[in-house]
């Protein structure tokens, strides 16, 4: 199992960015978190198979419908992953 965090930027809070991703990482099998950063991005924190980790970073580059993703940066998380996927 790997783990990986990403930075979302665009319009993606108040647009159930992170209830999107955490029904799309639990789809994918996911551990993890998905929390509003003050500064507007959504950081992403997921752990699992490293396939499953690039249709989520795949699913993140889109977002839900009412999201505008400008950019997603991937760097890799070797600090504790929740087990369940949550939002905070």
């Amino acid at each position: 199992m790997i783990a990986a965090r990403f930075l979302v930027s665009g319009k993606v809070q108040g647009v159930f960015f992170r209830a999107s991703t955490r029904e799309r990482a639990r789809d994918l099998g996911l551990s993890g978190r998905a929390t509003n950063l003050p500064d507007g991005r959504v950081e992403v924190v997921a752990a699992g198979d490293a396939a499953a980790l690039d249709l989520l970073e795949a699913w993140l580059r889109l977002g839900p419908p009412a999201a505008r993703v400008e950019s997603v940066v991937r760097e890799a998380w070797t600090r504790a992953v929740n087990e369940n996927f949550v939002t905070s």
